[in-house]
């Protein structure tokens, strides 16, 4: 189940919105996005999105969910590009260790085409 599917389910949206009170945004964040990485597969696409700070997706999602006001809506999307990687770990939070390891694997071989690129 993806991310917006999750959002439109009035089940888990309710039952989210029970504890939401007591979890901090981040956390909130985790719970919500770590379900687009469930499959294992490495979405490369979505680390690149990251990576060069295109959060469209993920702030449309979690505003569309009515868990953040605007203005924690704002600070999460300040939050993500001051430091993508924030958001890459928080969909990982709840991955077991072999997609983590895929994931991190994808992450740092960007950092290297980065490198070579400018080098």
């Amino acid at each position: 189940m993806t991310t917006e599917q999750l959002v439109r389910n009035p089940v888990f949206a309710g039952r989210a919105a029970g504890d939401i009170a007591s979890q901090s945004p981040r956390d909130v964040v985790a719970a919500m996005f770590s379900f687009d990485l469930d499959n294992g597969n490495v979405d490369f696409d979505a680390v690149e999105r990251i990576r060069e700070r295109e959060f469209d997706d993920w702030v449309l999602a979690a505003t569309r969910s009515g868990l953040f006001s605007p203005r924690e809506i704002e600070a999460l999307a300040r939050s993500w590009h001051a430091d993508p990687r924030s958001l890459f770990e928080a969909l990982l939070t709840d991955a077991d260790d072999m997609t983590r390891k895929r994931y991190e694997i994808a992450w740092d071989s960007l950092d290297k085409a980065d490198s070579l690129e400018y080098a």
